[in-house]
């Protein structure tokens, strides 16, 4: 790896093991085995690093997301989603780490800029995308009402979910149980 991998590598280290906020720029040269100066020579500072590794830690966790999606886009309508939690919920606990990284950047979103931008893209493409595979459509067929209502409410769905496996794994409902409660609250919403 370069140097610069092994900052990020280190930085990525660092934020599942402090914490974004208790992280300081020794401890990632430390883990990473480079010089301190090495990180404003490649990134200008600590924070700038700790943002780039926070937003590939959330790049990644999208591609398991979509990975997940994509497990139950040939199954039955009525099956999809449930398929798509089960894929999901059973990739939460190997992916710990990654979410947990991967969380930390919604909370600098407030802080930095080009968090929040990147952030606001990705969610835009992922409502897209995770109504497309859910809808059984391609995602150029999804017009912006249904990514802002399907693909808005799916994506609050993994992110909570995602973010309960870090907090309470024990408390999750099996896709099963997510699955039929949606069921359960369209019914009532018909009714």
């Amino acid at each position: 790896m370069s140097q610069r991998e092994d900052l990020l590598a280190g930085a990525r280290k660092c934020l599942v093991e402090k914490g974004y906020h208790r992280t300081t720029a020794r401890d990632i040269a430390a883990a990473s085995e480079s010089h301190l100066a090495s990180i404003g020579y490649h990134f200008g500072s600590k924070d700038a690093l700790m943002n780039i590794a926070a937003l590939q830690a959330q790049s990644e966790w999208g591609d398991v997301i979509v990975m997940s999606v994509r497990a139950a886009a040939a199954a039955d309508p009525a099956r999809r989603l449930q398929i798509a939690l089960e894929e999901l919920f059973a990739s939460l606990p190997p992916q710990r780490e990654l979410i947990l990284a991967s969380v930390q950047a919604y909370a600098q979103a407030e802080f930095a800029g080009e968090i929040r931008d990147a952030l606001r893209d990705a969610t835009r493409l992922a409502r897209v995308e995770l109504a497309a595979m859910l809808l059984g459509r391609e995602a150029d067929g999804i017009d912006t009402a249904t990514a802002d209502s399907v693909g808005a409410v799916v994506h609050s769905l993994v992110v909570g979910f995602a973010v309960q496996s870090l907090i309470a794994p024990d408390a999750l409902p099996s896709a099963e149980q997510a699955a039929a409660a949606l069921r359960e609250l369209a019914v009532a919403h018909t009714a």
